[in-house]
């Protein structure tokens, strides 16, 4: 981060100072979190339904935090250090990475869409990277905090920024489209996700599209052509679109898609700018969309297909995004823990029926925000579980029951139900066997990490 003085920040926040400290200084980074604190930083307390980062400030000073936001009046304050009084140190985090932005004159990229928003950012700034120096979001840092802490990265020498946008309310997006004001915007689908906020995927749609609202007039909007929702879009946006998929008519296709099973996906893309051929590092023949997103971006920002290419390859998956552990005995784990939803299980579980391995497992768990709909979603899940030829289901959760009914119906030979990961754990130790792939896959809140580190640990090193 660029500094910045206390004066300049209070004129951003509309604070006023309270203490004794120096208006004068600088702050060189932003933090919201206490224990990240260095010397000559602004700590932001936020507040939230279960937190009151008030409670830290203190602490934050001691640390070396040069200022600090307060939303009420201290009886004591540490000398020589800034209190900056506002109404809502949320609006004031918002209000002040929109002023910081303006500093800088260079493009910006949203992505929003239900599934693969993370994956599709990090192709972006993959393939762009071939060419410019890129600031992305960092792993899944995507929402009213997590988007003015990416602006707030901001330095000198970034020539683009690619910024990932989630939502789990209407309005969401709109507050954050405000504040990037993107240049480019990618939808990459709408799905089920948080669908128990909106009611219907109709919805969901109208959501995502709040991002057009605050884009520059020459903008530029990069679509899911396969997607039945989005293309209800067709013809009606005032910005430049194209649209990629699988779909004839498209002005970004991949064709003649397969993968090795292990490591890559293989295709031919076809752009107005001519074809050529990508090798995808990652597993999945949904992968096709975020690079074709990548592709078509990257085109947009002058990059050739040669360039774009090799920035497909320099893709690298953020952490717990179908990451692949290899263990002894030809086991595989694929650690896709991050989160879920009905699509992206899909996604994953087409990813494991094309593993090589004798033995086919899923371990599950419960999907969050899904309203009424849960049951018959997860049951969903389950019977495709049959139709893709997987052997062993261990689910997990209250509404993961309803998966494993549904798997059994459809066929999967082996199928467990455990309320809680404890109670999974006896089942793992049993079922493991040599030449397997593992797919660990639930929402966030569940912590499906956990048991991936405990197959790691019944498992032998490769």
């Amino acid at each position: 981060m660029q500094p910045i003085s206390i004066s300049e920040i209070m004129e951003a926040v509309g604070g006023t100072l309270l203490g004794e400290g120096d208006s004068s200084i600088t702050i060189n980074k932003v933090e919201t979190d206490s224990r990240s604190i260095t010397e000559g930083s602004l700590f932001i307390p936020l507040v939230g339904e279960r937190f009151d980062g008030h409670a830290f400030l203190n602490q934050a000073l001691e640390n070396g935090a040069a200022a600090c936001l307060t939303q009420r009046e201290r009886e004591s304050y540490l000398p020589g250090k800034c209190y900056i009084k506002v109404d809502s140190t949320h609006r004031a985090l918002r209000d002040l990475a929109k002023h910081y932005k303006k500093k800088f004159h260079i493009p910006f990229i949203a992505v929003t869409g239900s599934v693969g928003k993370t994956t599709t950012k990090d192709m972006i700034a993959a393939v762009l990277g071939e060419r410019y120096n890129v600031l992305k979001t960092e792993g899944n840092l995507n929402n009213n905090f997590g988007v003015p802490r990416t602006l707030l990265r901001l330095e000198p020498e970034h020539e683009i920024c690619v910024v990932e946008m989630g939502m789990n309310h209407a309005g969401e997006i709109d507050y954050l489209a405000e504040i990037v004001e993107p240049e480019a915007a990618v939808i990459t689908n709408v799905g089920d996700s948080h669908i128990e906020h909106f009611g219907s995927r109709e919805n969901i749609l109208k959501a995502k599209c709040e991002v057009f609202s605050h884009m520059k007039q020459d903008g530029f909007v990069v679509l899911n052509g396969d997607d039945e929702l989005l293309s209800t879009l067709r013809g009606k946006l005032p910005f430049e679109t194209v649209w990629v998929g699988g779909n004839e008519g498209l002005e970004y296709r991949a064709l003649s898609v397969s993968s090795d099973g292990e490591q890559y996906v293989h295709c031919d893309v076809t752009t107005p700018a001519g074809e050529f051929a990508v090798d995808i590092p990652a597993l999945g023949f949904h992968m096709i969309y975020p690079m074709l997103s990548a592709a078509a971006i990257g085109a947009h920002f002058g990059l050739t297909n040669e360039e774009i290419a090799r920035g497909v390859l320099r893709f690298a998956p953020t952490k717990m995004r179908m990451n692949i552990i290899s263990r002894g005995e030809n086991i595989t784990i694929l650690n896709d823990t991050y989160n879920a939803n009905p699509q992206s299980m899909r996604a994953a579980v087409e990813v494991l029926s094309k593993s090589k391995s004798a033995h086919k497992m899923a371990v599950l768990g419960d999907m969050f925000e899904l309203g009424s709909l849960a049951p018959m979603l997860h049951a969903g899940v389950g019977d495709y579980l049959g139709k893709a030829g997987i052997d062993c289901l261990v689910a997990v959760g209250e509404n993961a029951e309803h998966m494993a009914k549904a798997a059994e119906e459809a066929g999967v030979p082996e199928v467990y139900w455990r309320p809680t990961k404890k109670e999974a754990l006896t089942v793992l130790e049993q079922v493991v066997r040599p030449d397997t792939t593992i797919l660990v896959k639930a929402s966030r809140g569940m912590e499906f990490e956990e048991l991936t580190a405990f197959l790691q640990t019944i498992t032998k090193e490769a």
